[in-house]
């Protein structure tokens, strides 16, 4: 093969391999508050809001609350730097997707995670968008968390989920 056929062919593949990565939709890693990766989330912008795929697994068994918080910083050990529900002053909203006034622009629904600790689930909200002003992916980015138990979708401020038990920055 002549080594004008062998560059182009290693161009092509560059390229392609390039194209690919590009066109991978946006990731997070979900840590423990030790750092330690338990999962990812997957993210597809939609025309109508955000479709959420999630993947994890050395959390304890049943039900666990799931939401998005306002800013993307995982990075102390109770994930509060992440601060409250995702909840733009220009549509603010009690929490809880059975709240009558509600619900808040972080409310997803719970994961349940099997007696393995492993979860997978896909979910897709309307409350949000990908990106533009105020959408997961505004100048301070947002976190997709998990608490210690069940949301029950009414209870303010975060439906009785309880403790921060993992955290995924999402920029």
């Amino acid at each position: 093969m002549s080594r004008t056929l062998i560059a182009g062919l290693a161009a092509l593949a560059a390229l392609a391999a390039s194209v690919a990565v590009a066109q991978a939709p946006p990731s997070a890693e979900i840590k423990a508050p030790d750092g330690k990766v338990l999962g990812q989330a997957v993210f597809r912008a939609a025309p109508t809001g955000v479709l959420v795929q999630v993947k994890v697994s050395g959390l304890t068994p049943g039900w666990h609350g799931m939401h998005f918080h306002a800013k993307g910083d995982c990075g102390d050990m109770k994930f509060l730097n992440s601060g409250a529900h995702i909840n733009h002053a220009a549509m603010p909203h009690p929490h809880g997707l059975l709240n009558p006034g509600g619900p808040d622009m972080g409310d997803l629904p719970n994961i349940f995670v099997g007696a393995d600790g492993t979860a997978e689930a896909q979910v897709f909200t309307s409350l949000v968008m990908w990106s533009g002003e105020g959408s997961l992916t505004d100048a301070d980015g947002s976190a997709l968390v998990f608490h210690a138990n069940a949301d029950d979708h009414t209870t303010q401020p975060i439906g009785g989920a309880g403790d921060r038990i993992a955290c995924a920055v999402i920029k």
